[in-house]
């Protein structure tokens, strides 16, 4: 696939850096040289120095005949304007703009063939918000993916030692849970991955990705590690889309303060939002933290647009008694650094965002990709299509299917019903088929598997 990727900022080159390894032919567009260099030294991909949004720079990136034009530049309107001259002037298939501002966020009919035509928005502040959200919402997990609408969840936990399943065969969680299917998708030991097999005991620190029904999800949770009470006293750092964005989605179900240095943001803020108690002041400031009981607060969210500030602020909130704290980390190389210490988890707005990119650029029916572990294994749901003659997973049981190394299908969701992935069950035409890649290289082969052969009409 020729792909022009506009902006080479954190998301453009995590996303070329996806790409690039995937044969694709990618080429990244941006006005600063040297980021354009650093990432040719390191990637197999071309790259042209100039504005994004001119006919000129896009026509010798090969806008005549890419399938796809990704905008994902620090500007909203030069990703908008992008997009209009690749549909006016080359008539782009397909077109992503990342676009951050609510006034444009607000108006989806702005995005229309007939006004700015981009096929697909991508909203990081968005993403970011729903994957706090979701974290808030489950209580010890790591990461909480949603797939087939809600109704299947992939989750991440630490094993905790005293947890029912330490030490134990993966066979046994039937016995302990005889009411709850679920599966075991991946495990990562000291780092490394561990093919779940139903002899692999689970150790104390083990990071396990586990699938179930998302009803189910708190009764696998409990089996791996101590329970955590339900979060109820939130407190936000950083007053910005983001901050706004999780304090509003979030305020008629829990206690939440939200801390903003800028008076005028303040201001803004106590006017807009309904349940929030807004404060003035720094999120580093112990006496602000602590005269709002920062000991009695259950999740400590760092959101502001400065990394630095993100994990000094949360490392204060933990010392000073927070029993969760979250730091918004942009930075990919601190990511790995903060993680797991003091500061419980460490948010990636690239790899949140990367999945909602990823989504659109694979090839067959492939409806939801999340990157998991910094990109490096990634969790996909694709649509089965076809018959038993041109399909190569429809009319097969799971243990038919030829998988490639280390992917492993967790569960097939059937209308609505959930099934659990089992060797027996059948996968049928329109079921959508939930896969977990520990090797992201082994991409090509899993959207080939759900490609529908030249028999199927």
């Amino acid at each position: 696939m020729k792909i022009i990727i506009l902006g080479a900022g954190q998301v453009g080159g995590t996303l070329a850096e996806n790409l690039a390894s995937e044969e694709n032919d990618i080429t990244v567009v941006d006005t600063d040289p040297d980021r354009l260099r650093e990432l040719q030294d390191r990637l197999d991909i071309r790259t042209i120095e100039g504005k994004a949004s001119f006919p000129s720079v896009l026509r010798r990136a090969g806008a005549d005949d890419a399938d796809m034009l990704v905008a994902v530049t620090n500007s909203d309107e030069v990703n908008m304007i992008a997009c209009q001259v690749g549909f006016s002037l080359f008539r782009t298939p397909t077109k992503i703009a990342r676009i951050r501002q609510p006034d444009y966020l607000k108006r989806p009919e702005l995005f229309e063939k007939d006004a700015c035509p981009v096929d697909v928005i991508i909203s990081p502040e968005q993403v970011v918000t729903h994957y706090v959200k979701r974290l808030i919402e489950q209580p010890g997990a790591l990461q909480v993916l949603d797939f087939a609408e809600g109704r299947v969840q992939l989750v991440a936990v630490r094993a905790y030692y005293g947890g029912p399943l330490v030490g134990q065969e993966l066979r046994y969680i039937r016995e302990h849970m005889p009411s709850v299917d679920t599966r075991v998708a991946a495990i990562f030991r000291r780092g490394k991955s561990i093919t779940p097999e139903g002899s692999t005991v689970i150790e104390a620190d083990d990071e396990v990705f586990f699938i179930a029904a998302s009803r189910h999800i708190r009764d696998v949770m409990s089996e791996l590690r101590r329970l955590d009470n339900v979060y109820s006293r939130i407190i936000i750092a950083g007053g910005g889309n983001i901050g706004e964005r999780l304090a509003r989605s979030i305020e008629d179900r829990y206690n939440v303060k939200l801390i903003e240095r800028n008076m005028e943001r303040c201001h803004q803020l106590a006017q807009t939002l309904n349940n929030t108690l807004v404060f003035h002041g720094s999120a580093s400031d112990k006496e602000l933290l602590v005269s709002e009981n920062i000991e009695e607060t259950d999740v400590f969210c760092a959101l502001t647009n400065d990394d630095e500030a993100n994990v000094m602020s949360a490392m204060l909130a933990k010392r000073l008694g927070a029993r969760k704290v979250m730091a918004l980390i942009s930075n990919p190389a601190y990511v790995d650094l903060v993680q797991g210490g003091e500061i419980d988890i460490a948010i990636s707005p690239q790899q949140a965002t990367i999945g909602s990119l990823l989504t659109h650029v694979r090839r067959g029916d492939v409806v939801n990709v999340h990157s998991l572990r910094r990109g490096a294994a990634e969790a996909i749901e694709a649509i089965a299509h076809g018959d038993q003659n041109s399909s190569k997973v429809v009319g097969r049981t799971i243990g038919e299917v030829k998988l490639p190394l280390g992917t492993t299908i967790g569960a097939i969701v059937r209308n609505e019903e959930v099934l659990i992935a089992h060797d027996h069950i059948r996968i049928e035409s329109e079921d959508h088929v939930i896969l977990f890649l520990v090797d992201k290289k082994r991409i090509r082969e899993v959207e080939q598997l759900f490609q529908v052969g030249l028999t199927f009409f």
